[in-house]
């Protein structure tokens, strides 16, 4: 490893930072022609936020009949991998709702919403990860023997 003086990292620095901006703008570039050609194929006639609502309610019809149709071996590892994934959630809300440092910089009021989302997703996992715990601890209750 070499030493690098403060001015060399600092041009080093700005360096990334122009390369992550230029891929910011790229990204951006991709998603507004993507947008435009959602907005060609359907005649410019449908909203996309319409769009995103069908995909959001058919997803939950998927899901109901997905869970519904799981036996009761498999319940417990499902159950599992469900907490382990609102656990990723719980850690993604505390970051958001521990945001008001950074977000008091801005005044577009990103940040209160940031704030009020990420405190509503981690009670709605933190109910999900207890939950989870109470069926698969019955679900278990169900294997041991009686007597």
């Amino acid at each position: 490893m070499t030493d690098l003086t403060p001015e060399q990292a600092l041009e080093r620095a700005q360096a990334a930072a122009e390369v992550a901006r230029e891929a910011a703008d790229a990204a951006q570039g991709y998603a507004d022609s993507l947008a435009v050609a959602a907005t060609v194929a359907t005649g410019g006639g449908v909203d996309p936020t319409v769009f995103r609502i069908a995909i959001f309610v058919l997803a939950i019809f998927v899901g109901y009949y997905v869970v519904w149709a799981v036996t009761p071996a498999l319940h417990t590892p499902l159950m599992s991998v469900t907490n382990a994934i609102s656990s990723v959630i719980v850690v993604g809300a505390l970051l958001a709702v521990g945001m008001p440092a950074a977000a008091a910089m801005t005044d577009s009021g990103a940040g209160w919403g940031a704030q009020v989302f990420g405190f509503l997703a981690l009670v709605m996992a933190s109910v999900n990860i207890f939950g989870g715990f109470l069926v698969t601890q019955r679900m278990l209750a169900m294997y041991k023997k009686k007597g």
